[in-house]
């Protein structure tokens, strides 16, 4: 694993586009990546997927579609597959299981197939599973045996979020643009890119059935209108076309250096953790988590890199501030050997008070019983 923040070279932002609410800002490249392509592999609408990851454990979702990235090794164009289109159906009365083995799969020598968004949430499910390391008296049975089994997160669908699948309507589409920026009242939802234009194109209509966490949810419920950011130029300044030229490409990057440096920021300023999962070819598939610091704005996601570590593939997905402090309780107790009272002097706490904590981040079950009473009480008490 290694640590760096985020690098969006080679994707600039372009002039925003708003819908009530819900803010879309296009990532244009300049030159396409022409040797990798991705396409979608449909699945059975309304269809819960189990994907096996093997040690006993499994994973279990809303899985609408798989992503297939077609990759060649010697830098020569890739051929994207395309999509498929899904003929609407009536809701069933259950939602059908489909079983897939492994959350990335090699389908062919130059074809991997993986499902967006569900490799970094499987990342964060994951994030010290096994559970106490050292077996301290506070710990339950459970907690020794069966670890953070199961872990469960709340998401919501694209089609929930008041006013996206409007947008994406009516999204103008720019040329170069090889993905987007989400916001929702802007408060930044969810950044997708791809290598190349054809690829959005594509996929652009995708983002409705992606996943999003609670932050975004209510933003777009409960939010205003958001303002439209126009582009100003004082006439008297402007006497030739190549002045005006001129004007508009400095209105351009005025956007782009406000925009990743104030409303991206929250995205591209942590340094996250990266893991690699898999190599294909002078790509690496990778996936990342944030430093879990309370009260901040944390992303996780996964991505496609090139040697030079440019982004050719994103996908990220914000947490929600409960979900931030499951990961910074996590990490602080792994980081002191699951002991309760090194992590409670560590974060500036009690022992019991850490011991509730712990309760209403929904891992009480792992803290035995009479632990959880003589904390319940020193409360009620005070």
């Amino acid at each position: 694993m290694t640590t760096a923040a985020l690098d969006l070279t080679g994707l600039t932002a372009g002039p925003s586009q708003v819908w009530g609410g819900v803010r879309l800002v296009p990532l244009i490249r300049s030159e396409p990546i022409a040797d990798l392509r991705l396409h979608r592999e449909v699945y059975e609408k309304t269809e819960t997927g189990v994907v096996s990851l093997g040690d006993r454990t499994s994973y279990l979702s809303y899985i609408p579609h798989g992503l297939v990235a077609d990759f060649t090794r010697d830098g020569t164009p890739a051929v994207s597959y395309g999509t498929q289109i899904v003929e609407p159906g009536g809701r069933p009365v259950c939602c059908p299981l489909r079983f897939h083995r492994r959350m990335v799969k090699r389908q062919d020598k130059n074809r991997v197939r993986f499902f967006p968004l569900h490799l970094a949430m499987e990342g964060y499910l994951s994030l010290h599973f096994g559970g106490p390391s050292v077996v301290w008296e506070e710990w339950s049975h459970k907690a020794v045996r069966e670890g953070l089994s199961p872990r469960v997160e709340q998401a919501y669908t694209g089609a929930e979020v008041d006013g996206l699948r409007e947008a994406l309507r009516i999204f103008e589409l720019h040329p170069g643009q090889c993905g987007v920026l989400l916001y929702t009242a802007d408060a930044l939802a969810a950044a997708f890119a791809v290598p190349h234009p054809d690829d959005y194109r594509a996929l652009h209509a995708t983002l409705v059935q992606d996943m999003y966490g609670e932050p975004v949810f209510h933003y777009a419920a409960y939010g205003g209108p958001v303002p439209e950011f126009t582009a100003a130029i004082a006439a008297e300044d402007i006497g030739t076309l190549a002045q005006l030229r001129a004007a508009a490409e400095a209105q351009q990057r005025a956007w782009t250096e406000f925009h990743d440096g104030t409303m991206a920021a929250g995205l591209l300023d942590p340094a996250y953790t990266w893991e690699h999962v898999r190599r294909m070819g002078p790509y690496r598939l990778l996936r990342f988590r944030p430093p879990f610091e309370r009260q901040r704005e944390q992303h996780i996601g996964e991505a496609i890199t090139d040697a030079a570590g440019r982004i050719a593939y994103l996908k990220t997905f914000r947490l929600s501030e409960k979900q931030i402090r499951r990961g910074h309780l996590l990490t602080a107790l792994a980081a002191h050997e699951w002991s309760i009272a090194d992590t409670a002097g560590s974060l500036g706490t009690t022992h019991d008070e850490l011991v509730r904590r712990i309760g209403r981040l929904g891992f009480g079950d792992l803290v035995m019983q009479h632990v959880r009473d003589k904390a319940q009480r020193g409360h009620r008490g005070r």
